[in-house]
Protein backbone atom coordinates (compact mmCIF):
# COMPACT_ATOMS: atom_id res chain seq x y z
CA UNK A 1 0.00 0.00 0.00
CA UNK A 2 2.25 2.67 1.37
CA UNK A 3 2.79 5.97 0.07
CA UNK A 4 1.17 5.47 -3.57
CA UNK A 5 -2.64 4.58 -1.75
CA UNK A 6 -2.17 7.68 0.14
CA UNK A 7 -1.35 9.68 -2.69
CA UNK A 8 -4.88 7.93 -3.93
CA UNK A 9 -6.55 8.85 -0.84
CA UNK A 10 -4.92 12.38 -0.82
CA UNK A 11 -6.79 12.99 -4.35
CA UNK A 12 -10.28 11.84 -3.88
CA UNK A 13 -10.45 13.97 -1.00
CA UNK A 14 -8.99 16.69 -3.26
CA UNK A 15 -8.97 20.24 -1.66
CA UNK A 16 -12.56 21.53 -1.79
CA UNK A 17 -16.00 20.96 -1.01
CA UNK A 18 -17.50 18.76 1.65
CA UNK A 19 -16.39 15.42 2.26
CA UNK A 20 -16.76 12.59 4.90
CA UNK A 21 -14.91 9.10 5.18
CA UNK A 22 -17.09 6.06 5.53
CA UNK A 23 -15.75 2.77 7.02
CA UNK A 24 -17.68 0.05 8.25
CA UNK A 25 -20.47 2.63 9.11
CA UNK A 26 -21.07 0.81 12.20
CA UNK A 27 -21.11 4.02 14.50
CA UNK A 28 -22.38 6.28 11.92
CA UNK A 29 -24.89 8.19 13.43
CA UNK A 30 -22.66 9.05 17.07
CA UNK A 31 -21.96 12.61 17.06
CA UNK A 32 -24.71 13.44 14.27
CA UNK A 33 -24.39 12.23 10.44
CA UNK A 34 -22.55 13.83 7.91
CA UNK A 35 -24.43 16.68 5.62
CA UNK A 36 -26.84 14.72 2.89
CA UNK A 37 -23.96 17.07 0.42
CA UNK A 38 -21.20 15.42 1.61
CA UNK A 39 -18.88 13.11 -0.65
CA UNK A 40 -18.45 9.93 0.88
CA UNK A 41 -14.60 8.46 0.55
CA UNK A 42 -13.19 4.99 1.65
CA UNK A 43 -9.32 5.43 3.33
CA UNK A 44 -7.15 3.10 2.18
CA UNK A 45 -6.62 -0.80 3.66
CA UNK A 46 -4.40 -3.30 4.49
CA UNK A 47 -1.81 -3.85 6.92
CA UNK A 48 1.56 -2.38 5.87
CA UNK A 49 4.52 -3.41 8.39
CA UNK A 50 4.23 -5.25 11.32
CA UNK A 51 7.17 -5.78 13.46
CA UNK A 52 6.25 -7.92 16.45
CA UNK A 53 9.40 -7.33 18.52
CA UNK A 54 9.44 -3.66 18.52
CA UNK A 55 5.10 -4.03 19.13
CA UNK A 56 3.92 -1.46 16.20
CA UNK A 57 2.29 -2.41 13.32
CA UNK A 58 1.42 0.08 10.43
CA UNK A 59 -2.18 -0.02 8.60
CA UNK A 60 -4.40 1.62 6.65
CA UNK A 61 -7.19 3.45 8.46
CA UNK A 62 -9.62 1.47 6.33
CA UNK A 63 -8.64 -1.72 7.42
CA UNK A 64 -11.72 -3.97 8.96
CA UNK A 65 -10.32 -4.14 13.18
CA UNK A 66 -10.89 -7.88 12.49
CA UNK A 67 -7.94 -8.05 10.04
CA UNK A 68 -5.53 -6.38 11.93
CA UNK A 69 -6.68 -8.27 15.34
CA UNK A 70 -6.09 -12.02 13.10
CA UNK A 71 -2.93 -10.94 12.05
CA UNK A 72 -1.63 -9.51 15.52
CA UNK A 73 -3.15 -12.97 17.20
CA UNK A 74 -0.73 -14.83 14.71
CA UNK A 75 1.98 -13.16 16.99
CA UNK A 76 0.07 -13.43 20.34
CA UNK A 77 -0.40 -9.67 20.09
CA UNK A 78 -3.16 -7.52 20.12
CA UNK A 79 -4.16 -3.45 19.96
CA UNK A 80 -5.97 -1.60 22.16
CA UNK A 81 -8.97 -1.32 19.81
CA UNK A 82 -12.40 -2.40 20.16
CA UNK A 83 -15.46 -2.35 17.97
CA UNK A 84 -18.63 -3.69 16.72
CA UNK A 85 -18.04 -6.19 14.57
CA UNK A 86 -17.57 -4.46 10.98
CA UNK A 87 -15.80 -1.66 12.21
CA UNK A 88 -12.44 -0.06 10.86
CA UNK A 89 -9.19 0.91 12.57
CA UNK A 90 -9.95 4.37 11.22
CA UNK A 91 -13.16 4.65 12.77
CA UNK A 92 -12.34 3.25 16.01
CA UNK A 93 -9.93 6.13 15.94
CA UNK A 94 -12.63 8.95 15.09
CA UNK A 95 -14.96 7.68 17.50
CA UNK A 96 -12.51 7.12 19.97
CA UNK A 97 -14.44 4.74 22.81
CA UNK A 98 -11.81 2.44 24.37
CA UNK A 99 -12.15 -0.49 24.90
CA UNK A 100 -13.95 -2.37 28.11
CA UNK A 101 -10.26 -3.69 28.90
CA UNK A 102 -8.87 -0.56 29.07
CA UNK A 103 -7.61 -0.31 33.08
CA UNK A 104 -5.09 -2.55 31.95
CA UNK A 105 -4.71 -1.96 28.02
CA UNK A 106 -4.67 1.40 27.80
CA UNK A 107 -7.21 3.63 26.05
CA UNK A 108 -7.92 4.04 22.65
CA UNK A 109 -6.00 7.06 22.52
CA UNK A 110 -2.59 5.35 23.96
CA UNK A 111 -2.70 2.93 20.98
CA UNK A 112 -2.08 5.34 18.15
CA UNK A 113 1.38 6.76 17.66
CA UNK A 114 1.23 8.24 13.62
CA UNK A 115 -1.03 9.17 11.99
CA UNK A 116 -0.72 9.96 7.95
CA UNK A 117 -4.00 12.45 7.03
CA UNK A 118 -5.40 14.95 4.41
CA UNK A 119 -5.96 17.89 5.79
CA UNK A 120 -8.82 20.22 4.85
CA UNK A 121 -6.57 21.83 2.32
CA UNK A 122 -6.34 18.32 0.53
CA UNK A 123 -2.39 18.24 1.50
CA UNK A 124 -0.89 15.40 3.28
CA UNK A 125 0.54 15.64 6.83
CA UNK A 126 1.69 13.36 9.52
CA UNK A 127 1.10 13.70 13.47
CA UNK A 128 2.90 11.97 15.86
CA UNK A 129 5.75 9.46 15.54
CA UNK A 130 6.51 5.60 14.62
CA UNK A 131 8.33 5.48 18.21
CA UNK A 132 6.59 4.34 21.63
CA UNK A 133 8.46 6.73 23.04
CA UNK A 134 7.92 9.43 20.65
CA UNK A 135 7.75 12.87 22.48
CA UNK A 136 8.48 15.78 20.27
CA UNK A 137 6.24 18.48 18.94
CA UNK A 138 2.46 18.76 19.81
CA UNK A 139 0.53 15.22 20.38
CA UNK A 140 -1.95 15.70 17.06
CA UNK A 141 -2.32 11.90 17.62
CA UNK A 142 -4.62 11.97 20.75
CA UNK A 143 -6.16 15.42 19.48
CA UNK A 144 -7.12 13.30 16.36
CA UNK A 145 -8.60 10.54 17.99
CA UNK A 146 -12.34 10.86 18.84
CA UNK A 147 -12.38 13.78 16.73
CA UNK A 148 -14.98 12.23 14.15
CA UNK A 149 -12.90 12.90 11.21
CA UNK A 150 -13.72 17.05 11.69
CA UNK A 151 -10.27 18.41 11.99
CA UNK A 152 -8.41 15.73 9.50
CA UNK A 153 -9.02 12.54 7.63
CA UNK A 154 -7.10 9.74 8.83
CA UNK A 155 -5.38 7.42 5.72
CA UNK A 156 -2.68 5.17 7.46
CA UNK A 157 -1.57 4.69 10.96
CA UNK A 158 1.00 3.26 13.07
CA UNK A 159 -0.81 1.66 16.18
CA UNK A 160 1.67 0.05 19.38
CA UNK A 161 0.47 -3.57 20.55
CA UNK A 162 0.69 -5.37 23.45
CA UNK A 163 1.35 -9.14 23.99
CA UNK A 164 -2.19 -11.31 24.14
CA UNK A 165 -2.82 -12.82 28.05
CA UNK A 166 -2.11 -16.19 28.23
CA UNK A 167 -5.45 -16.58 30.22
CA UNK A 168 -8.81 -14.68 30.23
CA UNK A 169 -12.07 -15.25 32.56
CA UNK A 170 -14.93 -13.25 33.55
CA UNK A 171 -16.43 -13.52 37.12
CA UNK A 172 -19.46 -12.60 38.95
CA UNK A 173 -20.57 -12.23 42.12
CA UNK A 174 -22.30 -9.41 44.93
CA UNK A 175 -19.54 -7.41 46.64
CA UNK A 176 -18.26 -4.04 45.96
CA UNK A 177 -16.49 -2.60 43.13
CA UNK A 178 -13.83 -1.07 45.78
CA UNK A 179 -13.80 -4.37 47.32
CA UNK A 180 -13.21 -6.57 44.49
CA UNK A 181 -10.14 -3.18 42.73
CA UNK A 182 -8.50 -4.50 46.14
CA UNK A 183 -8.22 -7.92 46.12
CA UNK A 184 -7.28 -7.95 42.52
CA UNK A 185 -3.99 -6.77 40.36
CA UNK A 186 -4.89 -4.41 37.19
CA UNK A 187 -8.26 -6.81 36.38
CA UNK A 188 -8.92 -5.48 32.74
CA UNK A 189 -12.89 -4.80 33.61
CA UNK A 190 -14.94 -4.15 36.41
CA UNK A 191 -18.57 -4.13 35.69
CA UNK A 192 -21.31 -2.68 38.61
CA UNK A 193 -25.19 -2.87 38.14
CA UNK A 194 -25.67 -1.79 41.80
CA UNK A 195 -25.90 -5.23 43.24
CA UNK A 196 -23.57 -7.66 41.35
CA UNK A 197 -20.08 -7.00 40.38
CA UNK A 198 -18.66 -8.82 37.03
CA UNK A 199 -14.99 -8.41 36.74
CA UNK A 200 -12.50 -9.92 33.99
CA UNK A 201 -9.59 -11.20 35.16
CA UNK A 202 -6.50 -11.59 32.12
CA UNK A 203 -2.68 -12.06 32.24
CA UNK A 204 -0.47 -15.50 32.81
CA UNK A 205 -2.78 -18.56 33.17
CA UNK A 206 -1.55 -19.02 37.27
CA UNK A 207 -1.95 -15.48 38.33
CA UNK A 208 -5.45 -15.41 36.75
CA UNK A 209 -6.02 -18.95 39.16
CA UNK A 210 -5.16 -17.56 42.13
CA UNK A 211 -7.12 -14.20 41.77
CA UNK A 212 -10.26 -16.32 40.89
CA UNK A 213 -10.00 -18.29 43.57
CA UNK A 214 -9.50 -15.44 45.73
CA UNK A 215 -12.74 -14.02 44.71
CA UNK A 216 -14.30 -17.05 45.28
CA UNK A 217 -13.04 -17.87 48.56
CA UNK A 218 -13.54 -13.83 49.62
CA UNK A 219 -16.82 -13.27 48.17
CA UNK A 220 -18.06 -16.00 46.74
CA UNK A 221 -17.79 -15.32 42.81
CA UNK A 222 -18.57 -17.81 40.55
CA UNK A 223 -16.64 -18.06 36.87
CA UNK A 224 -19.14 -16.91 33.63
CA UNK A 225 -18.78 -17.46 30.21
CA UNK A 226 -18.90 -14.19 29.32
CA UNK A 227 -19.20 -10.62 30.46
CA UNK A 228 -23.00 -9.52 31.36
CA UNK A 229 -24.63 -7.96 27.96
CA UNK A 230 -24.25 -4.45 27.36
CA UNK A 231 -27.21 -1.87 27.39
CA UNK A 232 -26.95 0.43 24.25
CA UNK A 233 -26.33 3.76 24.86
CA UNK A 234 -23.29 5.43 26.56
CA UNK A 235 -23.18 8.27 29.37
CA UNK A 236 -20.67 9.66 31.66
CA UNK A 237 -21.15 8.74 35.42
CA UNK A 238 -22.78 11.37 37.43
CA UNK A 239 -23.28 9.88 40.93
CA UNK A 240 -26.44 8.01 39.77
CA UNK A 241 -27.21 4.77 38.08
CA UNK A 242 -29.85 4.26 35.79
CA UNK A 243 -32.39 1.53 36.67
CA UNK A 244 -30.72 -1.54 34.19
CA UNK A 245 -27.58 0.65 33.49
CA UNK A 246 -23.76 -1.14 34.13
CA UNK A 247 -20.91 1.51 35.65
CA UNK A 248 -17.50 0.82 34.18
CA UNK A 249 -15.72 0.83 37.40
CA UNK A 250 -12.40 3.49 37.08
CA UNK A 251 -13.57 4.99 33.56
CA UNK A 252 -16.66 6.76 34.44
CA UNK A 253 -18.79 5.04 32.02
CA UNK A 254 -21.84 4.15 32.32
CA UNK A 255 -24.08 2.18 29.63
CA UNK A 256 -27.54 2.09 30.00
CA UNK A 257 -30.96 1.44 28.14
CA UNK A 258 -31.84 5.03 27.26
CA UNK A 259 -29.57 7.76 25.60
CA UNK A 260 -28.64 10.21 27.51
CA UNK A 261 -27.97 13.61 26.40
CA UNK A 262 -24.13 14.60 26.08
CA UNK A 263 -23.19 17.78 28.81
CA UNK A 264 -22.95 21.23 27.15
CA UNK A 265 -19.24 22.24 27.14
CA UNK A 266 -18.74 25.33 29.04
CA UNK A 267 -18.19 29.16 26.88
CA UNK A 268 -14.65 28.33 27.83
CA UNK A 269 -14.26 24.97 26.26
CA UNK A 270 -16.92 25.76 23.55
CA UNK A 271 -14.27 28.85 22.42
CA UNK A 272 -11.02 26.53 22.03
CA UNK A 273 -12.64 24.03 20.47
CA UNK A 274 -14.41 26.55 17.78
CA UNK A 275 -10.65 28.23 17.46
CA UNK A 276 -9.40 24.78 16.86
CA UNK A 277 -11.64 23.37 14.62
CA UNK A 278 -11.75 26.65 12.10
CA UNK A 279 -7.53 26.33 12.65
CA UNK A 280 -7.72 22.80 10.72
CA UNK A 281 -10.86 23.34 8.64
CA UNK A 282 -11.81 26.83 8.42
CA UNK A 283 -14.26 26.11 5.76
CA UNK A 284 -16.20 22.96 7.56
CA UNK A 285 -15.18 20.39 4.85
CA UNK A 286 -14.86 17.82 6.96
CA UNK A 287 -17.29 15.90 8.33
CA UNK A 288 -20.04 18.63 8.12
CA UNK A 289 -22.63 18.18 10.60
CA UNK A 290 -20.55 15.67 12.75
CA UNK A 291 -20.10 17.44 15.92
CA UNK A 292 -17.98 15.11 18.80
CA UNK A 293 -19.51 17.04 21.79
CA UNK A 294 -23.07 15.36 20.93
CA UNK A 295 -21.26 12.12 22.21
CA UNK A 296 -22.02 11.39 25.56
CA UNK A 297 -19.11 9.04 26.71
Amino acid sequence: MGVSRLEDFREEVGPSGPVCVRGGGTRWLVGGPPDGDSRQVRAPSGIVAFDPAEMTVEVGAGTPLAELSGALAEHRQEAALDGPPGSTVGGVLAVGRSSLRRIRVGSVGDALLQANCVGADGSLFTAGGPTVKNVSGYDLCRLLVGSLGTLALLGQVILRTWPSPERMLWMQGSATPEAVRLLCYRPSSVLWDGRQVSVCLEGYAQDVEVEAAALASNFGFVEVATGPVLPPHRSRWTGRLPEGGLLEVGTSVVHGPVEEPAPEPGPGVAAIVARLRSGFDREGRLNPGRDPYRVAA
